[in-house]
């Protein structure tokens, strides 16, 4: 990915038709406000291979946040007053320095959000006790799973995925997870098997959870639907698929302006593994850096960081078409 991304930013700066650039769409541009949520990429290894993965992670992959980075982050958590803290990879369990870290934001009494892939808790012996350590410590824990059949997701996800992952979702609720008055909180994460944008996410968050009861007697608090945005291996896949002038199309006219004052970029800021600071995963994944004085959390300094603009491109149209799309899911 790192290699890649050059030329998936030029690849999404050519003109296509019918698409005017995401910049004209955004008058003066967006400027951040009151910086609330810290989201840090742990690093891009991942014991999965997923096809439509923006990070590109996978076993292969060897960049990892190193300690020293991760003390840079608690200072600006202490210096700032960021209320939620949002761990993603790859799969952020791999970082050996995980479980230090998540208690150490839990000293801070910050909302605590873990994304993960669901089977890298029930892969083997030291994984499988970080649900129990996910409550020891309250962690909201938000779990991708594209579609409540194994079909689909293993076809997302790989062979075996969705079995994994129904495994670990029962392991989750066993202790209490995404079952009312626990205050221990599972939300799921649906994309797009393909070039289309999701469907109505409170429509679908019913059918999930009456076929994940029904089928499994597994339950959890709320669905995020979130576009597919073309970077990394969607972008491949489009390209070779020869879809991608027609998906760009897609999400150009399905732009919807009200969006825009909730896109994350608004009030979040992407962490990468050495520290360096972005606008959003998205930008982190294009290496579209922030355009400030402060590049990197070891330099954090809040105030010069309110001053920036939020670095925008064509990627943007998927955050900002239909419902809209974030790290929460829809906008509206």
């Amino acid at each position: 990915m790192l290699a890649q991304a050059p030329v998936q930013i030029n690849k999404l700066a050519e003109p296509i038709a019918g698409v005017e650039a995401f910049s004209s769409k955004v008058v003066g541009g967006i400027k951040p406000a009151d910086l609330e949520i810290l989201q840090i990429n742990l690093g891009y290894m991942c014991n999965m291979t997923c096809e439509h993965c923006h990070v590109d992670a996978g076993p292969d992959r060897k960049e990892i946040m190193e300690r020293e980075v991760l003390e840079a982050c608690l200072k600006a958590i202490d210096a700032s007053n960021v209320k939620m803290v949002d761990l993603t990879g790859g799969a952020p369990e791999m970082n050996p320095h995980f479980k230090w870290f998540v208690e150490e934001l839990t000293k801070r009494n910050v909302q605590t959000i873990v994304r993960s892939n669901l089977t890298i808790l029930v892969s083997n012996k030291k994984y499988k006790e970080y649900p129990n350590f996910f409550k020891e410590n309250k962690v909201t824990v938000i779990a991708s799973l594209p579609c409540y059949t194994k079909g689909n997701v293993d076809k997302q996800r790989g062979d075996g995925a969705f079995n994994k992952s129904i495994e670990a979702l029962l392991v989750l609720n066993k202790l209490g997870y995404g079952k009312e008055g626990t205050g221990l909180e599972l939300n799921l994460v649906y994309n797009p098997g393909g070039p289309g944008l999701p469907p109505p996410q409170a429509a679908l968050e019913q059918d999930y959870k009456r076929e994940l009861k029904e089928n499994f007697n597994l339950e959890f608090n709320n669905l995020y639907t979130i576009t597919n945005l073309p970077i990394s291996r969607f972008l491949d896949y489009l390209l070779v698929a020869g879809r991608y002038e027609e998906y760009m199309l897609k999400l150009h006219e399905a732009y919807n302006p009200a969006t825009v004052n909730g896109v994350m970029c608004t009030n979040t800021l992407s962490v990468d593994w050495e520290g360096n600071l972005y606008d959003c995963d998205f930008n982190q994944m294009l290496r579209l850096k922030v355009v400030s004085s402060v590049g990197n959390i070891k330099e954090f300094d809040l105030a010069e960081l309110s001053k920036r603009k939020v670095v925008l491109g064509n990627h943007c149209y998927g955050c900002t078409a239909g419902a809209g799309s974030s790290c929460q899911g829809a906008l509206n």
